[in-house]
């Protein structure tokens, strides 16, 4: 699986999201910048975790407006692979590649602890690696994590199978609506999620939760 993996001021979760690719598919994914002018040909596009340009104005609405989200959404229209994870979920949802808004938690405060998830929809090439119904271990970081939608987008994201994962077992850490963790594009080849799978990989995170959704991908690349 060929991937690359985009950098804005202030992400902190790059290396972690690197280090993970590298680890699951044996290839280290390419770095890019954001004032690059063009990403590689790659399979998968990932926008990592962090405060891009310090959560100005609106989390991830500053690095929405990069002109490297035009190759981004241009790759999601081929048909290329885009996952965004926490902050990459908000820039996608302010870029306009996924609907709805993630509000301030309900708490008013940043949490940082492990959740459980929900598999809602393991027939994609993201969750295939799942079964549907699987609960499993994985940790958040996040301030604006509060899914919200208007009803009829969340009928049609519910009727749709557009929910990937859903928290479980009394963990939703934010207040999302209908306990949404991470949803897909209409096409589900796009799919953010406030969770971190990339930090719950190896024995030495403490578990492989995380680690189906990438080798998940790699096999469906291979």
């Amino acid at each position: 699986m060929k991937s690359a993996v985009i950098v804005f001021p202030g992400l902190n979760r790059d290396r972690d999201m690197i280090a993970a690719l590298t680890k699951v598919s044996g290839t280290a994914p390419a770095t890019v910048w954001h004032q690059d002018a063009d990403i590689p040909d790659v399979d998968l596009i990932v926008i990592p975790g962090g405060f891009s340009y310090g959560d100005y104005l609106r989390c991830g609405a500053i690095a929405a407006r990069s002109p490297i989200m035009d190759k981004v959404r241009a790759h999601a229209e081929r048909g290329g692979k885009v996952l965004g994870v926490c902050n990459g979920f908000q820039i996608l949802i302010e870029a306009g590649l996924l609907p709805g808004a993630l509000m301030r938690n309900m708490s008013l405060k940043f949490v940082c602890r492990e959740v459980k998830l929900e598999v809602v929809n393991a027939d994609t090439d993201f969750t295939r690696g799942y079964t549907k119904g699987e609960v499993f271990r994985c940790p958040v970081a996040h301030h604006d994590g509060n899914y919200f939608t208007d009803g009829d987008t969340l009928n049609r994201l519910e009727g749709d199978g557009r929910v990937a994962f859903r928290y479980a077992e009394g963990t939703n850490p934010n207040g999302s609506m209908n306990d949404i963790a991470g949803i897909f594009n209409e096409q589900k080849n796009v799919l953010g999620l406030m969770p971190h799978p990339e930090n719950l990989i190896e024995a030495a995170h403490g578990g492989d939760d995380g680690r189906a959704l990438f080798s998940g991908l790699l096999g469906q690349a291979a």
